[in-house]
């Protein structure tokens, strides 16, 4: 018997003797499949497993309840730390079912430990898994299914006897699945206020990816304030998207971006001032007008470039005033060129002014950085 085999039996022995002795102390650490850091026992039997490997004679002493229950645990345990845990959820859920039937027949409360232990890991490996799938693709429901998974666990302990204490563990659990997204939305919304770009991004997409797709009120909501967060972050919706949630007050300010043009940022703020302040992100409109006046910059950079390649990064201050007077803003020179040094401060774009001639001197290489989903500024 190779090593490996042999701490897979012994993980194996260790599982069935808590089991069978009912000594839910001992066994709720070999449950723990994503606990930081594992069991000592746990982990050995991690790094033993082998996608390959054959343990069903180890379990063959046993009774089909306790083999099913083990089969599965090891294939959860295997997934995991293979980084695989959309398969380790699904064989732990397996595996927790069968350990779940088994508790419905138990007299005494010896397994409540063990049975936190899977509540627990139950949830944990559905948010991974979740994640995993999201980052594919696919539609992330195992969280959904967790949730399912808990109120059958919920339902064995919601009896008379000395089981009943432990509903409210599992009511905790809960709790943290279904109330996750809300949660998200209401501390996305408040990262907004804070101007905390990138913390909101996270937890509003994490809102938006979770939100029941039928709730189509709820994905407005989320999206409402997901949008300034990416237009700040320099990332621009569809404008199928804003469509699609009725949320025409944002359209203004995506062509603006778009154009470079200061007068379409400056008519959604007019136009839709209100809702603005309503939803407290009016500020964080505002702030894009630098967003704007780099793509403007970018404009006449592109547009000189064509007429003149070795010139283009040279651009006089009297070409941006006329640019900004096309534009409808009354603007000098001095006031220009307060804007292009907070371009520049701000790594909006990259140059130096030669304050003699009056001329932005541009670099040649990589003249305006790309925001690449990072906050103006950072």
């Amino acid at each position: 018997m190779s090593e490996a085999q042999r701490s897979v039996a012994e993980f194996i022995r260790r599982f069935s003797d808590a089991y069978i002795l009912q000594d839910g102390p001992f066994l709720t650490p070999l449950i723990a499949v994503s606990s930081c850091p594992p069991s000592p026992a746990l982990f050995s039997v991690a790094n033993s497993l082998s996608p390959n490997q054959d343990w069903g004679r180890f379990l063959k002493p046993f009774d089909a309840q306790l083999g099913e229950i083990v089969n599965h645990h090891l294939r959860a345990i295997q997934f995991f730390y293979s980084g695989r845990y959309a398969d380790a959820y699904s064989a732990f859920e397996k595996s927790a079912n069968v350990f779940l039937q088994e508790f419905r027949n138990w007299e005494t409360a010896w397994a409540l430990q063990p049975l936190y232990t899977i509540a627990y890991e139950i949830r944990v490996l559905a948010e991974k898994a979740d994640q995993e799938l999201a980052s594919h693709g696919k539609n992330p429901e195992k969280l959904k299914g967790a949730g399912s998974f808990l109120m059958k666990v919920f339902g064995a302990l919601a009896t008379k006897g000395p089981k009943r204490v432990g509903a409210l563990h599992v009511t905790c659990q809960l709790f943290k699945i279904y109330f996750k997204v809300t949660y998200m939305y209401y501390t996305g919304r408040l990262e907004v206020y804070n101007e905390n770009f990138l913390a909101a991004d996270q937890k509003l997409t994490y809102a938006l990816t979770h939100c029941n797709p039928k709730r189509t009120s709820n994905i407005r909501m989320i999206v409402k304030y997901l949008v300034p967060v990416k237009l700040s972050l320099g990332i621009l919706p569809k404008e199928s998207l804003l469509e699609r949630c009725n949320l025409p007050e944002y359209l203004n300010a995506v062509q603006a971006l778009k154009r470079g043009d200061i007068r379409l940022l400056r008519r959604a703020l007019s136009e839709h001032e209100d809702r603005f302040l309503k939803s407290g992100v009016y500020l964080v409109i505002e702030k894009l007008e630098l967003q704007v006046y780099q793509r403007m910059m970018k404009k006449i950079y592109m547009l000189q470039k064509l007429k003149d390649p070795a010139k283009a990064h040279q651009v006089k201050m009297e070409v941006v005033v006329k640019a900004s007077r096309w534009l409808e803003m009354d603007m000098d020179i001095d006031e220009v060129e307060c804007i292009m040094a907070i371009l520049i401060y701000k790594n909006l774009m990259k140059g130096y002014f030669a304050h003699k001639s009056k001329v932005v001197v541009l670099s040649k290489q990589d003249p305006f950085p790309k925001l690449n989903g990072k906050p103006v500024g950072d």
